[in-house]
């Protein structure tokens, strides 16, 4: 599948790729699958810190990767799932962590290592890959597959940049 909406911004900061984050929580109108690629220290918790807060995760739980944990939930607006596939060496541990179960779920599921996934286990969600530009930027590129990513992505396109 091709995607047929994009979206690309550079962002300068932690904190303007926090305000990404908080732009795609609040943009978010239903359950969605966010894949994030990119080097290690890119940004994917950072953006995840600021769906989070889009989607009005209460304050008073920390966001952080879930490496060792390798999913963690979170209440908001919708429900947050964090994956983290860092850890992941196999596809048969996927099942293990219950994933398959997690992408059936009603809710905002972001997944940080999504490049393990094999090809065709996503069908309709939103690309994030993210690159070093310098210490501080970052290159962020979001491709849509389907429509609810599609709307999503129009919605972000038509809302200033970070």
């Amino acid at each position: 599948m091709t995607a047929r909406i994009q979206f690309k911004t550079t962002t300068g900061s932690a904190e303007q790729t926090l305000q990404l984050g908080q732009k795609i929580g609040r943009l978010a109108a239903s359950a969605m699958v966010l894949a994030l690629t990119g080097d290690l220290g890119s940004g994917k918790t950072t953006l995840t810190q600021g769906i989070a807060q889009g989607l009005g995760v209460p304050g008073e739980y920390t966001i952080t990767s879930p490496s060792y944990t390798l999913v963690n939930q979170y209440p908001g607006r919708l429900p947050l799932f964090h994956v983290d596939l860092y850890r992941i060496e196999t596809i048969e541990a996927l099942d293990d962590i219950g994933l398959y179960d997690i992408l059936a779920e009603d809710g905002i599921i972001v997944v940080e290592w999504a490049d393990k996934l094999d090809a065709g286990i996503l069908t309709e969600y939103i690309l994030v890959d993210m690159k070093f530009v310098d210490e501080y930027a970052r290159e962020i590129h979001l491709s849509a597959y389907g429509l609810p990513a599609e709307d999503l992505l129009r919605k972000l396109s038509n809302v200033s940049e970070p």
